[in-house]
């Protein structure tokens, strides 16, 4: 693909798209429901909807929502697993003015209470599951469940391809907690037919549609607010950039509670005719099943999805697969090389972002190990710029004169994006006004300007193409310098035998700064590590090891960093081998060598 066209064709889709001020992301479904029929749109396990059947369905959910005096800007909090109804429920929410929070279904206690009150959700609708979990949360709004997707119809295999049977919701037989509503049953009451002008107060692109969470660097998980505009935006862009057509099917295993595999994934396909394949979860020994069952050309990756299915043992069906294209974040160099090897027919198409952020970046030419770039002509509209960075602040760095430098080419800093009127640089913020301020700084380069920060450091080449250097907040300093996560974390990946590495720093008393340690997993050969890490300076090499069977991470494959370092090096709070730092080698840790450590007898 010629990048210059795929820009064009991104910038022409997006620009007819939000033409209108009221061609909301549901009134466009309803216009291709129209346009594209019986066509499959989302294809599921146990349930599938064509286009006709996604536009009734989401009519029945605004039809149903009016009906229970849902008012415009109400929040409602939506716990359900992947699969093709969650879609359906937002858009019909979304449709008639609510706000959608996409909380994740597996979030209990403390952390769903905390997410409730961040979004301010008044009612909920859940799996039978989430029932329960908003019970024990105390949450005292309405609670509506869902029973479990239903059979396809008839699941019939023609060749390679299965074709799909209508969508139908089979619900449990189960006592209702208090509180608690069916809204399966309530909805299949309601007509599908599209909604009159006069049926629903207007909702226009600048409207709020949806709150995601997103962890942010620092502090509780924050509900960034969505406009209807970035929706339409998200998908139009990616459908054009992409170049998927009505002959697509895009394979979507990430968790649909977030941006990409929510939004994106899911509606980009739809723009121009193609269907969505919406996966429970990633599962690296039923992809291929899943992508050659299905018909899939695309799917959607998270980096460290590409390195399982590099690392896994080649599929008797992995060669029969049709697929042309992989779109997504996060993806290292050495993950992508290896992936590229095996799967030459695969094209990467990476990308940066953030749901809240207004800082995007496109991979369109293929540039291993790059996040992206703009054009020139696109860049003048969505700027971003990249300050020196603080170390000891962990912020842009600030001159005599009170403003920021700008970085030279090559020069690592944190990516900001400059907030101005336009609907490109927007910034939409958090639910939470407190934590949208932290976000935005002011006075950057020159007196009156407002910058969002990305949290993200970054360098960028003579030819434009950004490259990921560590996340603020995963750099620390040891030894009077500072040590770059990222680098020591692919270093140890090149290691013979090591499956998965993640460093980070821990406080050590007595000394400044924190020091290294690594948790690793796989088999590897001493020798090899030892050798691997002489490449690095010795104060960015791991004080401590932990080696581990498999390295925790969330549901969106990140490594759960902030578990591990509070762990830190004590052989107690660590039910896994550690090792300390011997000259050029290691020895295990055992609990005398850290109370030595503790005491300042045994220096590091």
């Amino acid at each position: 693909m010629k990048p210059q066209a795929a820009w064009t064709r991104a910038l022409e889709t997006v620009g007819r798209a939000t033409r209108d001020p009221h061609r909301t992301l549901p009134r466009a479904v309803a216009q291709w429901a129209q346009r594209y029929g019986a066509r499959p749109a989302l294809v599921g396990e146990a349930e599938s909807y064509s286009f006709e059947q996604l536009a009734h369905r989401l009519h029945q959910y605004a039809r149903w929502a009016l009906a229970r005096g849902t008012r415009k800007g109400e929040t409602i909090a939506l716990m359900l697993r992947n699969r093709p109804e969650y879609v359906a429920i937002w858009l019909g929410l979304t449709r008639i003015g609510a706000v959608v929070a996409l909380v994740p279904p597996d979030l209990r206690g403390a952390a769903l209470a905390h997410a409730l009150r961040a979004c301010g959700a008044g009612a909920a609708i859940g799996g039978f599951e989430a029932a329960e979990a908003l019970r024990e949360a105390g949450f005292a709004g309405e609670t509506w469940t869902l029973g479990e997707a239903g059979a396809l119809g008839e699941a019939r295999t023609l060749g390679e391809t299965r074709t799909l049977g209508e969508a139908r919701t089979l619900g449990e037989t189960r006592a209702l907690g208090e509180g608690e509503r069916r809204l399966d049953e309530a909805v299949a009451l309601y007509s599908g037919a599209p909604l009159g002008e006069d049926d629903a107060t207007p909702v226009t692109l600048d409207d709020r549609a949806l709150r995601i969470f997103t962890s942010g660097t620092t502090g509780m998980p924050k509900a960034a607010e969505v406009s209807h505009r970035k929706i339409v935006a998200w998908t139009h862009w990616f459908a054009g950039l992409a170049g998927l057509d009505e002959t697509d099917r895009h394979y979507n295993c990430l968790p649909m509670h977030h941006s990409v595999g929510g939004v994106v994934a899911v509606g980009a396909p739809l723009v121009n005719g193609g269907a969505c394949v919406i996966a429970p979860k990633f599962s690296a020994s039923r992809f291929w099943d899943d992508v050659v069952g299905f018909d899939c050309t695309s799917f959607q990756y998270i980096g460290e999805l590409c390195r399982y299915l590099t690392a896994a043992p080649t599929h008797i069906r992995e060669r029969r697969a049709k697929l042309r294209l992989a779109l997504g974040n996060g993806l290292a160099a050495p993950v992508w090389t290896d992936f590229s090897a095996r799967f030459p027919q695969v094209r990467v198409l990476e990308f940066y972002a953030s749901t809240e952020g207004n800082v995007w970046l496109y991979n369109v030419e293929g540039r291993i190990g790059a996040l992206g770039r703009l054009p020139p002509y696109l860049a003048a509209k969505s700027p971003i710029a990249l300050a020196a960075f603080d170390e000891d602040a962990q912020a842009p760095l600030r001159g005599p004169d009170g403003f920021c430098r700008a970085c030279a080419t090559d020069e690592a800093g944190e990516a900001l994006g400059r907030i101005a009127g336009d609907a490109a640089s927007r910034f939409e913020g958090y639910s939470d006004p407190q934590a949208t301020s932290k976000k935005i700084l002011r006075d950057v380069f020159a007196k009156g300007d407002a910058w969002m920060r990305t949290g993200d450091l970054m360098r960028c080449d003579a030819e434009g193409f950004y490259r990921f250097v560590d996340r603020v907040g995963d750099t620390f300093r040891w030894k009077g310098e500072n040590v770059a996560c990222a680098q020591v974390c692919e270093t140890l990946r090149r290691v013979p035998g090591v499956d998965d590495a993640l460093v980070y720093g821990v406080k050590v008393p007595g000394h400044e700064g924190r020091a290294g340690m690594a948790a690793l997993s796989g088999k590897f050969e001493w020798s090899a590590l030892q050798t691997a890490l002489k490449a690095l300076p010795r104060w960015a090499r791991p004080v401590f090891l932990r080696l581990t069977d498999e390295i925790a991470r969330t549901e969106t494959f990140k490594p759960r960093r902030a578990l591990y370092a509070a762990q830190g090096f004590d052989p107690a709070a660590s039910p896994d081998l550690l090792f300390i730092a011997d000259g050029e080698g290691f020895r295990p840790l055992t609990q005398s060598a850290y109370d030595a450590v503790l005491s300042g007898a045994l220096r590091v």
